[in-house]
Parts: structure tokens; C-alpha cells; sequence
């Protein structure tokens, strides 16, 4: 095919956008060359999340605007987890698409397929190389797809059973990324290497080879269950004492209903654990507010673990039936009122406990990696997701400056 150019727009998470930059991979290959304005492309392409009500929103959104900003003569594709888990009906509810490709469906300028032509993927994502990360820190995936049945999530029905690459692969990647700081990425990736029961679970040794190869390391997320003595150990020796836990809320009965394993009082003794090793500690997790069931008492339940256990970062969010799933079909419907409510008192009392988390590091030395001009991080905020350090101009990108903590403002530190 000839050259062309090609606008990309990726949303939803950081696995997005590692399948997004080995799409670019692809395209290049092809003699694609990337513009910055979707009006300017031959090619527009989105990437698209499907994990709740709100980001299939989102990502309809997007492909309206962009068909309505795109040229007459510009082909416009949809792809990512929108387009494997409706496939032929999303081609259907969006004329204004020219394709809707799965995983592992070219994505290319050709014509627009017919209604009952198949698209056969003819190439794995997960495996594809992917071109150098133009910014000083990439994410790199270590698995796709998912072998566990929590209640509320569709992921496995079209992301699959988790597959994990080899530990060959991941290490080659990372040498030909070139980069500062790693953050590992997977459905379950504490359960990389055991692929529907059979294996060995590998993180542990997997991230001690990462971290001879680069400055930092980091795992976005873990589940608490299998955060092992070994793998907490694993990271504290990496220097990036930084724990993602996918907790998703602290009431017992309503963890059995969500099929997930744990409780407050387990996740508090694992926590003080780690602290009492590394008091400095950071800690990043997530909840879902008004899954069915969810009582007052669950609610204060979750009040009280937030504000004892105060971790730095953390997102609260609605719960959102997906079809398919154990709990479309559970009874305890919470009102979208009350979940808002809900919402809203917890998100005031962790923006509090994240401005004093913050406040508490004025006046310190601490060391930051400078992503782009003006803008770095310590080791205590993931890229994207936390607050960043906004640092003098001149400190070179992609480099480690140390810096002094003058101000805070919410998330965000100033530092000269």
C-alpha cells in the first residue's frame, strides 16, 4: 500500500496504550507516518476501552468527533476492546466508521470490508515489536487477558485466558525501549507465568531481571491475595517502594459477593506490614461505590479503612452492570443517587489525605526523573495516574535531577 499518514487516539489504560504503540509499529511498517490532527490524516484510527458504561461512552464520543473533524476522503477505523467485544454490532450502531477491527486486525487505509466478510486476525499483539518509547519511561505488558471470575468484570470475555509472554521477550523489549523507569503491566500481574493453572508464577524473579537493566521499576497493579512476602520483598529491593492494590472495597460479605478474596482487616495487617519494613511506603488502590448489595454499614466500613489506612493515591468508582457478567444478575440495586453521594464524601476525604501526603514533603531533597521540560517525578508517582513535580526548565529530559520540595498544590509538588 502507499504512503499515507495516520492520526491515533488511545484511551483507557496503560495496557491500551502499550497495544497503541505496537499498532504504530504496524502502521510505520506500512509507510504510515504520524500527524498530530486527526484532520490531517489519511488514517485515523481509535483505540478504544470497553471496561465500563463510562469509558464505552467516552469512546463513542471520541469516534463521533473524529468523523466529524476528519477529511471527506479519510478513513476512519475503530479498534481495541469496543471493537472485539461488539465487533459486528458497533459496525452496525456507527455508520460513520470505515472498519472496526479486533485484536490482531490490520489496521490499514484499504477499502471499508463487506457486512459478512471476516476479519481474521492475523497477528498478536501482545508479541509485536514496538518502536523506541519517545519518553524516558515506558510501560511495557507481560500478559494478556485474565484467568480470574470477579463478579463485576467482562474483561475475560473478550480479552481472553491470560497469556503470559516469555521472560526473553519482556527483556528484550525493555533493552530495545531504552529507557529510565519500567512499569509492568497485566490484567493479573502477580499471576504472570501460570496461564490457566499451569506454570509457575514468575513476577518475582521477572522484575529482579528488569531491575538490573533499569533505574526504576514499577507494577501497576497487584491483587492482594498474592502479595507474597516474595514479590513485597522483590519490590522494596527494586528501591521503587510503590504498591498498587487493586482492593475494591473492605466489606467481607461484599468481597464474596464480587468473588474477590479479602477483607479490612487483612489488607490493614499486610499494609502495616510494609510499612513497618519501609515506613515511606506508597500505596495507590481503587473502589468500586454501590455494587449491588452494598449497604450503609459497608459504606462506613470503607469510610473508616480510608481514612485509618490513608493511602496516597486512590480512585473511587460507580459500579457499572455489564452484561454477561455474575453480578448483571444480583439483587441490592444501589440508588444512583446514593452512589453519588457516596462518591462524593469519599473522594472529599482522599483528596484531603492526598494534599497532607504531599504537604508533608515541602522542604525535602528528593530525587526526580524529568519526563518532559518542567515536568519529573519521584518514585513515589506512577506516570499518568498520580500527581507530578513541576521542576525548573532547564533540568535536562530523561535524566535524574535532585530537587528541593517547595510547595504543594493538591497532587501536584513544586520544586527548585
Amino acid at each position: 500500500m502507499g504512503a499515507g499518514t495516520y492520526h491515533l487516539v488511545t484511551l483507557g489504560c496503560p495496557k491500551n496504550q502499550v497495544d497503541s504503540d505496537k499498532l504504530e509499529g504496524t502502521l510505520a511498517a506500512d509507510g504510515l507516518t504520524p500527524v498530530g490532527e486527526a484532520a490531517e490524516a489519511d488514517l485515523i484510527v481509535v483505540n478504544t476501552c470497553a471496561f465500563i458504561d463510562e469509558a464505552r461512552r467516552e469512546s463513542i464520543e471520541t469516534v463521533l468527533a473524529l468523523a466529524d473533524e476528519r477529511r471527506e476522503d479519510a478513513r476512519l477505523v475503530v479498534t481495541g476492546c469496543l471493537a472485539e467485544r461488539y465487533g459486528d454490532d458497533l459496525d452496525a450502531a456507527l455508520p460513520e466508521v470505515d472498519g472496526v477491527a479486533g485484536f490482531g486486525v490490520p489496521v490499514t487505509l484499504g477499502r471499508r470490508p463487506e457486512v459478512d466478510e471476516p476479519r481474521i486476525p492475523s497477528f498478536d499483539l501482545l508479541n509485536l515489536p514496538r518502536p523506541p518509547s519517545s519518553r524516558p519511561w515506558a510501560y511495557v505488558k507481560v500478559a494478556e487477558g485474565c484467568d480470574r471470575s470477579c463478579g463485576f468484570c467482562a474483561i475475560p470475555s473478550f480479552r481472553g485466558p491470560q497469556r503470559s509472554r516469555s521472560v526473553g521477550s519482556i527483556l528484550a523489549e525493555v533493552d530495545e525501549l531504552d529507557v529510565r523507569e519500567i512499569v509492568l503491566v497485566a490484567q493479573d500481574l502477580a499471576s504472570f507465568g501460570r496461564d490457566q493453572g499451569v506454570g509457575e508464577r514468575s513476577i518475582v524473579p521477572l522484575v529482579a531481571k528488569v531491575a538490573e537493566r533499569v533505574d526504576r521499576v514499577r507494577l501497576l497493579y497487584l491483587y492482594p491475595s498474592d502479595l507474597t512476602d516474595g514479590l513485597i520483598n522483590a519490590v522494596l529491593d527494586t528501591g521503587v517502594a510503590y504498591f498498587d492494590l487493586s482492593l475494591q472495597h473492605v466489606s467481607r460479605p461484599l468481597l464474596r459477593r464480587m468473588r474477590r478474596w479479602g477483607d479490612g482487616d487483612r489488607y490493614r495487617e499486610r499494609i502495616a506490614s510494609i510499612r513497618a519494613t519501609r515506613p515511606d511506603a506508597v500505596f495507590r488502590s481503587n473502589f468500586i461505590v454501590g455494587y449491588p448489595g452494598e449497604t450503609e454499614a459497608d459504606h462506613d466500613a470503607l469510610l473508616e479503612f480510608v481514612e485509618e489506612i490513608g493511602v496516597d493515591w486512590c480512585g473511587f468508582f460507580a459500579y457499572s452492570e455489564e452484561e454477561g457478567t455474575y453480578a448483571a444478575g444480583l439483587d441490592g440495586t444501589v440508588p444512583k443517587g446514593l452512589v453519588a453521594e457516596r462518591l462524593s464524601e469519599l473522594g472529599e476525604l482522599q483528596d484531603g489525605i492526598t494534599s497532607r501526603r504531599r504537604d508533608d514533603l515541602i522542604g525535602r531533597e528528593v530525587e526526580v526523573l524529568v519526563d518532559e521540560p518542567g515536568v519529573g517525578r519521584t518514585w513515589r508517582e506512577a506516570p499518568e495516574i498520580d500527581g507530578v513535580v513541576v521542576v525548573p526548565m532547564d533540568l535536562p529530559v530523561g535524566g535524574f535531577s535532585t530537587v528541593t520540595v517547595t510547595g504543594a498544590l493538591g497532587p501536584d509538588l513544586e520544586a527548585a
